[in-house]
């Protein structure tokens, strides 16, 4: 059984909690996902530190079922992107329905994915489906996908509020990330998050945020 402790944060005062959500949310709406990345480095410490803010995310039964694999080795991320642009060929070319290419068509998108190079890391975020036990029973985990989610969005919001910019992409399929980055049989991709500077030239889509009556109902 898990051990308790108390839990006592101090309360914020009401206006004071109203001005630092309206900050927070002017720096949140700052954030773009972009596809012109700088090869400027960054350095490791502070993908470590924020992929240790995404562990503070919460996880079905605190099972944390998340795996990051941080890669700057140029080697890696080049054999990375010759598996993704493979992938994504086939999509663009063959298997995307119409109206899916008609949704891309504004961001300017295709099979070339040439921010998996330029970034100076890549983060492959993997779903842990189940903890092998040294018996050899699977220990289940809970809400993976609900879970790891969350941790990629705290994710990008550390990232974002410490001056980097990411882009979320998901090669479909993505078996061949377990394969070069190792990862056991438990372990399944998630997600690729590109970390770096935008580039001076960087342009990103003119797009609009969905206003708050469009997204949220209020019963009081």
């Amino acid at each position: 059984m898990s051990a308790f402790i108390p839990y006592r944060p101090a309360r914020i005062d009401r206006e004071e909690s109203l001005n630092r959500l309206r900050q927070d949310f002017a720096v949140a709406d700052g954030r773009r996902t972009v596809r012109m990345f700088s090869p400027d480095p960054i350095p490791r410490e502070a993908i470590e530190w924020a992929i240790r803010i995404a562990g503070t995310a919460p996880s079905g039964a605190h099972r944390q079922p998340w795996f990051f694999v941080a890669i700057s080795d140029p080697d890696m991320k080049q054999r990375i992107r010759e598996a993704a642009e493979k992938e994504e060929r086939e999509f663009y070319e063959r298997k995307a329905p119409p109206e899916w290419l008609e949704a891309l068509a504004p961001l300017g998108t295709d099979f070339v994915k040439s921010h998996l190079t330029d970034a100076p890391w890549l983060i492959v975020i993997f779903r842990r489906d189940y903890e092998p036990g040294p018996d050899g029973v699977r220990r289940k985990n809970y809400y993976m996908t609900e879970s790891v989610g969350i941790a990629v969005g705290f994710l990008i919001q550390a990232l974002h509020r410490a001056g980097f910019a990411t882009l979320t992409h998901t090669p479909a399929p993505m078996t061949f990330l377990r394969e070069i980055c190792r990862r056991p049989q438990n372990e399944k991709p998630f997600l690729i998050l590109p970390v770096g500077y935008p580039t001076d030239d960087c342009v990103v889509p003119d797009l609009k945020r969905k206003k708050l009556a469009e997204v949220a109902e209020f019963v009081e």
